[in-house]
């Protein structure tokens, strides 16, 4: 039987998120998808205003600043006034920052990896060949 595209989206959505969740609580416990994902934009893009950064990540600019705020309370971001515009502020990754991101992604990668592993030898390879499809989804939200 083949599945319309509309089935397979709303079985990839559920999937994915379930996963990620799952490896989220699989590790050690630590900062939300969403200070994750910021924290990320950070460490990739360098020091940003929060309006631009909300605006990539794609969340109210209330909602950036409250999870800059917890970022700067643990370490892992600064927050300084922007040279160019002193009323605007600029976020900027730590280095304690990067440091726990990769340690966060190196255990739910390991995480990840344990369970490919138990997939049978079909499933494993699928999974490798549905890689470049899954990336182009990505294609246009990078910019």
């Amino acid at each position: 039987m083949v599945e319309s595209t509309e089935d397979v989206a709303g079985r990839l959505f559920l999937a994915v998120g379930r996963l990620s969740r799952s490896l989220r609580q699989a590790g050690t416990p630590g900062p939300g998808h969403g200070s994750i994902s910021a924290l990320s934009t950070l460490v990739a893009f360098g020091p940003m205003r929060l309006g631009d950064l909300a605006a990539k990540e794609g969340v109210a600019a209330a909602t950036m600043s409250r999870i800059v705020a917890s970022l700067v309370d643990a370490g892992w971001a600064s927050r300084e006034p922007d040279p160019i515009d002193r009323r605007a502020w600029l976020a900027t990754a730590t280095p304690s920052g990067e440091r726990m991101l990769l340690d966060l992604r190196s255990t739910r990668v390991h995480e990840l990896q344990k369970r490919i592993d138990r997939l049978s030898p079909e499933h494993q390879a699928a999974l490798g060949q549905a890689l470049p499809a899954l990336e182009a989804l990505l294609a246009g939200d990078e910019s």
